[in-house]
């Protein structure tokens, strides 16, 4: 298991009954995760004192419960890196935290290369990993659907002090976007991906990441470029092991470049029980 466990602006403090217990700066968050499945050691005062509480619905979906009053949005860090973070209305933060463990190992991957790195992050989010690799001195392109995610992602650069660093944001389907890059004839030193479990292309096309994930990886080995960095996919797919990320990665890009591979869970340390938390895979290949 990766386990980011350098975070000082964020804390798992416990868990248990199908819910986490965190801390993100001064705030605390009761949200559901649907990996707890043990008990609550100790239902204390903690999990009751909370700013916000997302309840599950029966019919799906779910609704914050503000129980204390916070910032429309806030900050936090990682090392140098600054962070928006705001409660959405399907739960999440507009941050995966678990992922600091993958932008550690940019970072340094980036740092160390001695050579200018071009990177291409696909189903990009927030910018987590965008921001962290243009921190580390490479060209950074960041390809999202959702407007709203991308310009979140520019405003987390602009907010790590990073806004004049050599980043494109796009918004566009990120399948359209590989097969205009192929035939631009673009190529990239790095490429990660953080694609859904399911999603619908805007023609109507269907992506189902244990159907379409293959060949999409595969697509995308013609854009990178002759001496590439690494390649980092993540998943949150329900089911998926991290030996299916291995198996897809051998037989793509190991098997055109060599290389090594590495795949696993990533957690975060869960600070009163001490155990670790498991917060989806990851699939590593790297020179």
């Amino acid at each position: 298991m990766y386990v980011s466990n350098e975070w000082n602006d964020y804390e798992v403090i416990d868990t248990g009954n199908g819910e986490k217990l965190e801390r993100w700066g001064d705030v605390i968050l009761r949200r559901p995760d649907p990996q707890i499945i043990w008990p609550i050691a100790n239902e204390d005062k903690a999990w009751r004192d909370v700013h916000g509480h997302y309840h599950r619905s029966s019919s799906g979906g779910g609704s914050w419960e503000m129980k204390k009053p916070i910032p429309e949005r806030w900050t936090i860090s990682f090392d140098q890196l600054k962070f928006y973070i705001k409660p959405t209305s399907f739960k999440h933060t507009g941050l995966f935290p678990e992922q600091a463990a993958n932008w550690r190992w940019m970072m340094d991957k980036i740092s160390n290369a001695k050579r200018p790195i071009n990177v291409l992050n696909l189903f990009a989010y927030t910018g987590g990993a965008s921001v962290a690799c243009a921190s580390a001195g490479a060209s950074v392109v960041h390809v999202d659907a959702a407007k709203g995610m991308v310009q979140w992602a520019k405003e987390n650069l602009a907010l790590s002090g990073l806004g004049d660093r050599p980043v494109r944001f796009i918004t566009d389907d990120v399948f359209k976007f590989v097969q205009r890059e192929q035939r631009r004839g673009n190529h990239y030193d790095a490429i990660i991906m953080d694609p859904p479990s399911y999603g619908r292309g805007p023609s109507g096309e269907t992506w189902k990441l244990e159907q379409s994930l293959y060949p999409f990886v595969e697509s995308c080995l013609s854009i990178l470029s002759d001496k590439p960095l690494f390649f980092l996919i993540n998943s949150y797919t329900t089911g998926i092991s991290p030996t299916v990320l291995n198996n897809i990665l051998t037989m793509t890009v190991k098997q055109r470049y060599g290389g090594r591979i590495s795949a696993g869970e990533l957690g975060l340390p869960i600070t009163k029980s001490g155990m670790n938390l498991p917060c989806g895979i990851l699939g590593r290949w790297e020179e």
